[in-house]
């Protein structure tokens, strides 16, 4: 019962601190939107003449948030003076994308997402924490925890990002032979390789595009056309 009461009086005393501090500081909050997109690995893509500047596009989203800026990709593409088609036989380029994660994420879930590049995991980890008895000099302890918990809480900007996996094929004159290794599980206590190979005449290229946007008490809402923006010019970036 005690260290209910301590707890309770420090969240007291943690938002009437916070109270005071937002009422005399007025710059120690970063309001300004900040916004960022980098691509895990760099694509080069040769030139072209005008007769082979064709771009068949594909983009799934399999996050769960409605993201359909697929036309907006189109548009950007088009203005690199490209032409967009719906038959793949007919383009030069695939660009196929896939959106796999959109929601908030802090900064070491953003560089995990980059470094594990094209293919890696998405899911974000979770840090918790069990509070458990003890006596007076464990609740004080855990009272000015509270406290801190609650001001970095306060001055803490939210994060939201958006991960794509993006593969460009690119039509070519010479033979491409592709080689895949897949593992596949057998029960608890073992796993098998299969090899195949395949030949074509697309040369594939695979990268992941991680767009940010990041502000105190940012919405969704207010993110969403910015986290779009970033991954409509890193496509259409690579023409």
């Amino acid at each position: 019962m005690k260290i209910n009461k301590l707890i309770k009086a420090m969240s007291v005393a943690g938002v009437l601190a916070l109270s005071g501090c937002a009422a005399t500081d007025g710059t120690g909050l970063a309001d300004s939107l900040e916004v960022s997109t980098k691509m895990s690995s760099t694509i080069w893509l040769d030139p072209v003449g005008s007769d082979k500047r064709t771009i068949f596009l594909s983009l799934r989203n399999t996050s769960d948030k409605d993201m359909n800026i697929a036309n907006q990709i189109s548009e950007a593409i088009v203005s690199k003076g490209y032409k967009v088609v719906t038959n793949p036989d007919e383009a030069h380029y695939w660009i196929q994308g896939n959106i796999l994660k959109v929601g908030k994420s802090t900064d070491e879930e953003t560089d995990s997402f980059l470094d594990t590049g094209f293919g890696g995991g998405v899911v974000g980890g979770v840090l918790g924490s069990t509070i458990g008895g003890g006596n007076g000099k464990t609740a004080a302890t855990v009272g000015g925890a509270l406290a801190g918990y609650l001001i970095d809480k306060a001055f803490e900007d939210t994060m939201y990002t958006m991960v794509t996996d993006l593969q460009i094929s690119e039509a070519s004159d010479e033979t491409v032979l592709s080689k895949s290794n897949h593992q596949l599980s057998q029960g608890n206590s073992g796993s098998t390789v299969q090899v195949s190979e395949k030949s074509g005449n697309r040369k594939k290229y695979q990268t992941r595009i991680v767009s940010t946007a990041s502000q105190s008490n940012l919405a969704f809402d207010q993110a969403r056309p910015e986290l779009e923006s970033g991954l409509i010019r890193s496509i259409s970036g690579l023409l």
